[in-house]
């Protein structure tokens, strides 16, 4: 009896060790990785890495580090722990095969924050989409667009396609054709188009602004105006050039032709009969 009850003593003690032993290695171990975090975000953060993929990165890691944790300290209790390891690697492919989309969009927002087509607040035209920047995260994209839509746009359609950042570059062209009539004076109207660029502030002398005659029209002579301005001018300018030139044409006599088409009409004539 003696013996039994020294046995029983003696198991107990053990396992109380035992599992002093796993609550250190656990809260220890979960102590490193929150170092461990903490380090490597202080590190990203450094390196001008996006906050967005660093905190997912470092959260990811953290995580990952306490499961290795938690397994050490099952196995320091003296459970077998092959079998977690594998269940947790079978739930793991099961749920890459049913996140493979979402997959995919980590994987564009994570190239898009790397190499940062566009930012916050650019103005950029993805697909069919176009707006304003307002949310770059790890799996789409929010943009707002002029008439105050949001749309939103998952990452991996965006990496697949074409996007055109109007915001990056600090100048833009702007693009306009006028035309003018065939019986109007051309120098007349080439001058008129060039002081009227002159005369507005927010056109910039350098690069020059172009006024060429682009093509001899079916009902006009049209005129390629191309200033350049700064980007944040450039639909300010666009419509002020639009209304400027109607006003100095008509001002000018200078015609604006539009498409019209002359409609001749034939009656034809009936031979009398004769008797």
């Amino acid at each position: 009896m003696v013996d039994f009850w020294g046995t029983v003593g003696d198991m107990f003690w053990f396992y109380i060790f035992k599992l002093i032993g796993s609550i250190a290695i656990f809260f220890i171990g979960k102590w490193i990785a929150g170092l461990l975090k903490a380090g490597v975000k202080l590190l990203m953060l450094k390196s001008k890495v996006n906050d967005t993929l660093a905190n997912f990165t470092v959260n990811f890691m953290y995580f990952g580090l306490l499961i290795v944790v938690m397994i050490a300290a099952l196995s320091n209790l003296g459970i077998q722990t092959a079998s977690f390891v594998a269940i947790i690697g079978a739930a793991g492919l099961a749920v890459g095969l049913a996140l493979q989309g979402s997959l995919s969009n980590f994987a564009a927002g994570v190239m898009i924050i790397i190499f940062s087509p566009y930012k916050i607040d650019d103005f950029v035209e993805i697909g069919d989409a176009s707006g304003w920047v307002k949310e770059i995260e790890i799996f789409n994209t929010t943009l707002k667009t002029p008439d105050n839509k949001i749309v939103i746009l998952p990452n991996s359609t965006i990496t697949g396609g074409k996007i055109t950042n109007y915001s990056t570059e600090k100048i833009r062209r702007v693009d306009l054709v006028f035309g003018i009539g065939y019986g109007d004076d051309l120098a007349d109207a080439k001058t008129i188009l060039t002081e009227l660029l002159k005369a507005d502030e927010r056109i910039l002398s350098d690069p020059a602004p172009v006024v060429a005659v682009l093509e001899l029209g079916d009902n006009s002579v049209n005129f390629a105006v191309r200033p350049f301005v700064k980007t944040e001018d450039y639909w300010d300018v666009f419509f002020d050039l639009n209304e400027k030139v109607k006003l100095k044409f008509d001002d000018q006599g200078i015609s604006i032709p539009y498409p019209q088409q002359d409609v001749h009409l034939h009656q034809p004539q009936t031979e009398e009969k004769t008797a």
